[in-house]
């Protein structure tokens, strides 16, 4: 496969300025006409600052998110309230409540998009995936080479490596996410991954893909390709999988990357 040229600095952060308070009443903030492929990271600069439950009204200028701006919600950790309304000026305007959730961190140029299953509460309530101490995930991406900051997404996207989860909903454990939860949100990855195109796909743990995609999956590359892209499905980093040791999960990232 030949070698793709990431955007030099795929996380950048962007200097759109976060929804502002208001004393009372929802919070209000009109998103920047500019790139859609930048919002992901605006929103997730906006979710990390604000609290659960917050509502803010937004308005989004025509050019900024046209169709995929409900996909753009929830990837954002936001619940759309009301499907909004158009206005004379052309804007959308419509009302969401941050989610306890995980934003998504991706954008143009990645490399690499780690996707887990679903974000426990504890990753949610610190807004970093993969947090909790006995996780492996970020000791074994530093060994991997993937990145070179501990516990730090954004970092990760500016060296390439973007992050989403096949499910949204956080929970205290992935046994709890449904098989429909699943199959809704392979839709949305799949469209994620068809729009900003990165190097390859990695799923981190194998129930969501043995879930919709092939039931009977090891470890490994995939013969099914996801939005275009090529396919790694490897072992969960959690501590509850003591069976896979932390080298074998370095090794196992270092070999989705080499997909890309």
């Amino acid at each position: 496969m030949p070698d793709r040229q990431p955007d030099p600095q795929p996380g950048r952060a962007s200097d759109a300025p976060l929804p502002p308070p208001r004393r009372s009443g929802p919070w209000s903030w009109t998103l920047p006409d500019g790139p859609t492929e930048d919002l992901p990271l605006l929103l997730h600069r906006a979710h990390r600052s604000l609290d659960v439950g917050t509502v803010v009204d937004c308005t989004v200028p025509p050019r900024t998110a046209g169709d995929r701006l409900d996909a753009l919600v929830v990837g954002g950790g936001f619940e759309m309230v009301s499907p909004g309304r158009v206005g004379p000026d052309g804007c959308l305007r419509t009302r969401v409540v941050r989610a306890r959730t995980l934003a998504d961190t991706v954008g143009a140029g990645m490399r690499l998009l780690v996707c887990g299953v679903n974000p426990s509460l504890y990753s949610a309530d610190v807004g970093v995936g993969y947090a909790r101490p006995g996780n492996r995930f970020w000791p074994a991406a530093l060994a991997a080479g993937l990145v070179d900051a501990d516990r730090d997404p954004q970092a990760a996207l500016g060296r390439g490596v973007g992050m989403t989860d096949f499910v949204k909903r956080a929970t205290r454990t992935a046994a709890e996410v449904t098989r429909e939860e699943y199959a809704d949100g392979f839709e949305r990855v799949s469209a994620l991954v068809a729009w900003l195109t990165p190097g390859a796909v990695c799923f981190v743990g194998l129930s969501g893909w043995r879930s919709v995609v092939d039931r009977s999956a090891t470890a490994g590359p995939q013969p099914a390709t996801v939005g275009g892209r090529p396919v790694y499905v490897m072992p969960s980093t959690s501590g509850l999988n003591a069976r896979t040791p932390p080298a074998e999960l370095a090794a196992h990232l270092a070999a989705a990357s080499a997909l890309a």
